[in-house]
């Protein structure tokens, strides 16, 4: 039709449809994306994610489209104040040629196009005929604008105002005129549907254009562009086409066959299901025997089918308990709900295993997470993430978590809030739930309840309702069986771990002459525990065991046989065996349990007064000996030996000697193999490492650790044992033999006695003569000896050792009132920090170790 004409083009007049490429976009209420088509990413250039969210004038060059909606209202565009689209629209108010619209840098300057129903193109709007009235116009135009590093874009424009209970305010589509033939003449206008060929498939064809948003949305939109006018495209003053979508193809069929004949099917019967794709399909209307509303129902499920087919495959990517938390919960916003809340169970949160029976009034829950899209902060203070509760049983969160099943509230009324909220003390949460629509879906496995979602939806947006029940439960299935095995894996590696614990020795920091530091780093293999250990043992004679080994193989298994090996060590190391005469014994014993007890071992005996090492080795690595004089380190070359558990193979130990501040270090094999590598590279970086100087011990061990454990894919466990042989000074040690008569008891404690005051320590000297006397007592008194030896050893603490060559330990009994003797030790464990006997190769040392007060 000419331009300034109002009447209508002739029904009967064929017009070609322009398929053309579309982009679509849909403004919420402040301006920002709300919806972004792959139309709208091929023609501008941006991704979905990266303009969802962002203010509309920023991403497209179709500035007249929206100017109107801030220039016109005396806003800015959008509002300065982040008003109503809708409200900017209405502004404008209905009116003929002296409301045209200034196309800014339209190839055909201002006034090039008018409202709808000015007559300048357009044929449908406000003052169209046989329609009701309607806020606002749909605008159209042509703009020039850079879309990126290219040429310049040449923009034909279709805008509509959109009215309604969403969020959407404005729809706009575009489409690069560069593509189309002799594009120079064509203008975007507006025309009824119905004044065009095939008026019903037009309007199948609609849904197709708009992006994914739920068929109430969709179905609202596609009512109001066939009441402002179909987008067309005028080629010359007389002839319309109507613009047909061409991109992509629809992602299922049964979509097409359920698109509506127009706008009254769609108010009538339901709404058409959007898809996000911008090709038209091929509509099915009365008369070709499909109901529309059946099909409009099986896409509404596809829908929510699509929905939880994606939410699965983005939950449960790992089997961390916390991050699974935040992939389940975060699924469901915003697409499902605009609040979620998750809840679990304080045993399900601590991994103390499977909740025994279902929940009740005591049961204490925690909110592990929340996902909102209301303004930050909100939610912060009346339902903060990590507090513990007992929720009241008059509530729906009650009565999910009892039933295990979903609790439905389509809209929470003022009563309803008061009521929920009285429920709970010192929180008010009548400004977070009333006029919000409810869904509680309960999180189970195997048929108990470890915990529940709080689902809820802004007024605006459309209530929960039995379909999304459904969906609701579903979901909340499929992330409980994903909680649950994230569950069993956290109890399983705190059994693990608490298993590893109670089996790893609690070092003393501090022995006599010698300090120790540890490391301990559990693989990643079969629930992190493995048979690698250390210890230190304290030996009569000052002296300690330092002890490293590897159980062959991972799992509960080896780490069961580490805690048998270890506890042989302790029991034959308290004997006082020699280190070659110890992993030979402890080899037998791994022969008695079993073919499958294979195990590598190392057993040192420092001695610090001597300064000496006694070392033998069954197939371990060998220890590394840091020099304090220069700093050097180096490998101890000892002899092998065969793995302990193989038999037949004998052991030998070497010694040592050492000097005060050297350092020695035992680890396993887990520290030093590098994948691809030989062992020798990594005992070398161990060398280098272990040299380098340092403040402390702990500060050495970490050094090594974070020198070594630097391969991420490591999946043996680590154990690291630091000893600092810091020696004894001859000048604190003083020994003395004693001949075995009762007479030389009286003399012993003269001999302390003098002694602790030449050390200065003679506040100590009361109690060490008594404990003294009544070790040597015992020894000439019950044991049959030729001789008697008394040494004592000041460090941190006095040390008082009576040996003699009798085998037979004493014991501590008990005394009646009769009894002329027992009571000796029995004054030794009151007064002693500690005390014990053991075994040597010549007889039995008897032992106790006095606390020094010092000023």
């Amino acid at each position: 039709m000419d331009r300034g004409t109002s009447e209508p083009v002739p029904a009967q007049r064929e017009a070609v449809p322009g398929r053309i490429p579309l982009a679509v976009v849909v403004v919420g209420s402040s301006g920002l994306v709300t919806h972004w088509s792959s139309g709208a990413r091929k023609l501008f250039g941006v991704e979905r994610t990266d303009a969802v969210g962002r203010p509309v004038a920023d991403l497209m060059p179709v500035h007249g489209a929206l100017a109107a909606t801030g220039e016109e209202a005396g806003a800015g565009e959008f509002g300065a104040d982040g008003g109503d689209v809708r409200d900017a629209w209405d502004a404008n108010g209905a009116g003929g040629a002296d409301d045209a619209w200034a196309v800014p840098d339209g190839p055909y300057g201002a006034g090039a196009f008018g409202p709808v129903g000015s007559g300048a193109g357009s044929g449908a709007g406000a003052g169209s005929v046989g329609g009701p009235p309607v806020p606002g116009y749909a605008r159209s135009g042509r703009a020039r604008a850079s879309a990126g590093p290219g040429s310049p874009l040449d923009v034909l424009w279709w805008a509509y105002p959109l009215a309604g209970p969403g969020p959407e305010r404005l729809l706009v589509l575009a489409a690069d005129a560069g593509r189309l033939p002799g594009s120079g003449g064509v203008r975007p206008a507006f025309a009824p549907h119905t004044d065009l060929p095939g008026a019903g498939a037009l309007a199948e064809r609609l849904p197709d254009i708009l992006p994914a948003m739920g068929p109430v949305a969709g179905g609202r939109i596609v009512e109001q562009i066939l009441e402002l006018g179909y987008p067309v495209l005028e080629i010359s003053h007389s002839e319309r086409i109507p613009v047909t979508p061409d991109w992509g193809v629809p992602r299922y069929a049964e979509r097409r066959a359920g698109r509506p004949r127009a706008a009254a099917d769609v108010r009538g019967r339901g709404e058409p299901v959007p898809d996000d794709h911008d090709l038209a399909g091929t509509g099915t209307g009365p008369g070709n025997g499909t109901d529309p509303g059946i099909d409009l129902e099986h896409a509404a499920v596809r829908e929510r089918l699509e929905f939880l087919n994606e939410v699965s495959g983005g939950i449960g990517t790992s089997l961390d308990l916390e991050r699974t938390i935040r992939e389940v919960t975060s699924a469901a916003v915003p697409r499902f709900t605009d609040f979620a809340g998750t809840h679990l169970r304080a045993a399900v949160l601590a991994g103390e295993g499977f909740p025994d029976g279902p929940p009740d009034l005591t049961t204490v829950w925690h909110r592990v997470w929340v996902e909102h899209n209301d303004e930050p902060g909100r939610w912060d203070d009346t339902v903060p993430v990590g507090e513990a509760i007992a929720f009241p049983e008059r509530t729906p969160f009650f009565q999910c978590m009892v039933t295990g099943e979903p609790v439905l509230i389509p809209r929470i009324g003022e009563e309803l809030a008061d009521r929920i909220s009285g429920e709970f003390e010192k929180r008010d949460l009548r400004p977070l739930i009333s006029g919000r629509s409810m869904l509680v879906v309960p999180l189970k496995a195997r048929n108990v309840v470890l915990g529940f979602m709080v689902l809820m939806r802004r007024p605006g947006r459309q209530p929960f309702d039995d379909m999304d029940r459904t969906t609701g439960a579903e979901l909340a299935a499929r992330a409980g069986l994903v909680l649950d095995n994230a569950r069993m894996y956290t109890h399983q590696e705190n059994v693990a771990d608490t298993l590893q614990d109670s089996m790893l020795p609690q070092l003393t920091p501090r022995m006599a002459g010698c300090d120790t530091a540890t490391r301990y780093l559990p693989g990643t293999r079969l629930g992190r525990v493995g048979g690698d250990w250390f210890d230190s043992i304290k030996l009569p004679g000052s002296r300690t065991a330092l002890v490293v080994g590897d159980v062959m193989g991972h799992g509960l298994n080896s780490a069961a046989m580490m805690g048998q090996l270890r506890t042989a060590v302790q029991t034959m190391a308290a004997l006082d065996l020699p280190p070659e005469q110890l992993l030979r014994n402890l080899d037998g014993l791994a022969q008695r349990l079993g073919e499958h007890y294979l195990a590598t071992c190392l057993y040192a005996v420092y001695d610090p007064i001597r300064s000496e090492l006694r070392v033998a080795n069954a197939g371990h690595i060998p220890p590394v000996l840091v020099r304090a004089a220069d700093g050097r380190s180096r490998l101890l070359d000892l002899p092998t030996g065969a793995p302990i558990g193989v038999g037949g193979v004998p052991f030998e130990a070497a010694t040592v000697p050492v000097a005060p501040g050297d350092r020695l270090v035992l680890c396993t094999d887990g520290l030093v193999e590098v994948r691809g590598q030989d062992i020798g590279t990594g005992l070398a970086a161990l060398c280098e490492s272990a040299a380098h100087p340092a403040a402390s011990m702990d500060d050495a061990c970490d050094t090594i650790i974070r020198a070594l454990n630097t391969d991420d894919g490591r999946k043996d466990d680590v154990a690291l044992l630091m000893a600092r042989l810091n020696g004894i000074p001859p000048g604190h040690v003083a020994q003395w033999r004693l001949p075995p008569v009762p007479a030389e008891a009286p003399r012993a404690r003269r001999l302390v006695r003098e002694q602790l005051a030449a050390w200065g320590l003679a506040e100590a000297a009361p109690t060490a003569e008594l404990l003294v006397g009544e070790l040597v007592g015992n020894a000439v008194r019950h044991a049959r000896t030729d001789r008697v030896d008394l040494r004592l050893v000041r460090t941190d603490s006095l040390l008082c050792e009576v040996s003699d060559d009798d085998h037979t330990l004493p014991a501590l009994m008990g005394t009646g009132p009769d009894d002329a003797y027992g009571r000796g030790l029995r004054v030794v464990s009151a007064l002693a920090r500690e005390w014990g006997c053991s075994h040597t190769g010549r007889g039995k040392t008897v032992w106790c170790e006095q606390t020094l007060v010092r000023p």
